[in-house]
Order: C-alpha cells, then structure tokens, then sequence
C-alpha cells in the first residue's frame, strides 16, 4: 500500500520511467479485464491506452491516494461501461431511423383506409377456396416460387399459375367495389 502511495506521488511529480513501469506491469491484465466487459479486443485496447493516457496527462490534478490499481481498475470498468452504453445508444438510434423508414407515417384518414383495404382483402381471401387461400399466401406472403408450391401441393405449376389469377382476379374486384363505395 505504502509502495502504491510512492508509485502515484513519483507520477504525479512527472517520472517517467515509474509510469513506464506502471504500465508495464498492468497493461496486460487491465487489457483483458476490459475485454471481458467490452467483448471486443481494440476497443478494449482502445479504453486501457486511454486510461493510462488521461493518468499522465492529469497526474498532477489526481486524488489517489490509496490504491493506484484500484483507481486503473475502476477508470478501465467505468470506460467500458461508458462505451457499452453508447453503443446501445447509437443502435437504438439506428433502429428507431430503419423503422422510420420501414413504417411510413400515415395520417388518420390514410390509417383508416389503409385498414379498411386490409379487411376486405383478408376478408376476400378467407372467401376464396382454401388451396387457393393458401397457394396465394405462400407466393405473396411467404415469397415462395411457384415451382416450391407446387412440389408442396403435389400440382403442376400451370396449376399454381391458374390458382394465383383466379385469387388475383377476386381480389381485384373486391377492391374495385370497396373505391366505387367510396
């Protein structure tokens, strides 16, 4: 303890080589303590250096005056903390653009349509016989190729083509009717 008071007064009064020699012998572990919170090595790199970096450049301003493993440890720990939750940040900021962009805002009047239009088609397609249901949502819904329905269905793909139109076909007039009731 009384050597840990020596080693942070010789810094602080600006010897180099005690410095040199803290960092020596802490870097490594201090390095992989940060990695273990980080979970990613430059960074973690990154944090240790910036540490050690801030100790020399305030070293006559510090206060430690017990343990200058303690104050690495807890600067490194408090660092890493600091960068987790900026990361977390700036991808929740990310997330909240993308869906920005996925989900248009829509005012009231296009919202009510929009949910209009949907009950109609989930309507029209609940009507519509259940392999025709089904063949159309696997094609639009699911993205399936016509080829992969047919295999699933043991039909042809003119089969599967035909089935489409025909859904296709319903669902163009239900939607035809629901603008000519607007």
């Amino acid at each position: 303890m009384l050597n840990e008071i020596l080693i942070a007064k010789e810094i602080k009064n600006g010897n180099v080589n005690t410095f040199e020699k803290l960092f020596r012998e802490h870097y490594f572990v201090l390095h992989l303590y940060a990695v273990s919170i980080t979970k990613q090595t430059e960074i973690a790199e990154e944090i240790v250096q910036d540490v050690f970096y801030i100790l020399w450049r305030d070293r006559e301003s510090l206060g430690i005056f017990k343990s200058i493993k303690s104050y690495l440890y807890v600067s490194v720990r408090n660092r890493c903390f600091q960068h987790i939750e900026h990361r977390n940040v700036r991808l929740r900021h990310e997330e909240s653009i993308i869906n920005e962009k996925e989900e248009p805002f829509l005012n009231p009047s296009e919202q009510i349509e929009y949910e209009e239009l949907a009950a109609i088609i989930n309507k029209a397609l609940e009507k519509m016989p259940k392999r025709r249901q089904q063949i159309f949502e696997m094609h639009r819904f699911d993205g399936m190729k016509y080829t992969e329905i047919a295999n699933s269905f043991s039909i042809s793909i003119k089969t599967v083509e035909a089935e489409i139109t025909k859904a296709l076909k319903t669902l163009r007039k239900e939607v035809e009717y629901y603008k000519y009731r607007l």
